[in-house]
């Protein structure tokens, strides 16, 4: 069965326009996980434009689902995640200053920071995804690294889905072939929503998790957050 982790992201970008704490960020992803989200995602960002440093070291003790935290391993990142030992770290190749997460990881060019950055975390007992592309010789490189699972960037899906579906997923299903052929466990996340969500886990073998934030906190503002979570965990389970 394929999990749903939610990226509450969205919710510290509403909660630091006011610079106080509505919404409550703690309550919304113990309410996520009571509404029956199966995780709960946070990307921090070196300028803590929603995600805090100390909101994740806050969520470590109330979060009673798998706690993923995505981003780029700077110092202060790794620092981080081996303190707070989440369930799973998600290792994404994102600037500084990127708005959102826009293109997975070049593992052959990178292979020996990333082997680094693994053995690292794996050190803590922390299970290690990487945020790839669909292109079998990365996702081939990436097991190379000593990452557990790979997580593939599905913005191109989103994009092309409305256009031709069958076209949109093809590249999909060769790196989740791929990736099951390595061992490598698998992941998915980036613009999946009620419209596409059930298509992509239909046709996807063995898929773990689908981590959906921007969407979904989108689609609560409409039918509530509780309503929301549980049509997203329809999507999924139709599809098993």
């Amino acid at each position: 069965m394929t999990k749903l982790s939610v990226n509450i992201n969205k919710i510290a970008t509403l909660r630091n326009a006011r610079g106080g704490n509505f919404p409550d960020l703690l309550k919304t992803a113990i309410d996520c996980e009571r509404f029956g989200a199966q995780g709960i995602t946070v990307h921090p960002r070196p300028d803590e434009r929603h995600i805090r440093y100390k909101d994740v070291e806050d969520l470590k003790s109330i979060v009673t689902t798998e706690f993923n935290i995505e981003g780029y391993p700077s110092k202060s990142f790794i620092e981080l995640v081996c303190k707070v030992k989440p369930a799973q770290v998600t290792l994404v190749p994102d600037p500084p200053d990127a708005i959102t997460s826009n293109a997975g990881w070049d593992t052959i060019k990178n292979e020996s920071f990333l082997i680094d950055t693994t053995t690292e975390f794996k050190k803590h007992g922390i299970r290690v995804s990487i945020f790839i592309d669909t292109d079998v010789n990365n996702i081939r490189n990436a097991a190379k690294t000593g990452a557990n699972r790979v997580e593939l960037y599905t913005e191109s899906y989103a994009k092309n889905f409305t256009v031709n579906k069958e076209t949109a997923i093809a590249p999909f299903i060769k790196a989740a072939i791929a990736a099951n052929e390595l061992g490598l466990g698998l992941n998915a996340g980036h613009d999946l929503n009620l419209d596409n969500l059930n298509y992509f886990v239909q046709k996807i073998p063995n898929l773990l998790e689908v981590s959906i934030g921007h969407a979904l906190i989108c689609d609560a503002l409409y039918f509530g957050l509780e309503n929301t979570i549980q049509m997203y965990l329809k999507q999924i389970q139709i599809s098993a």
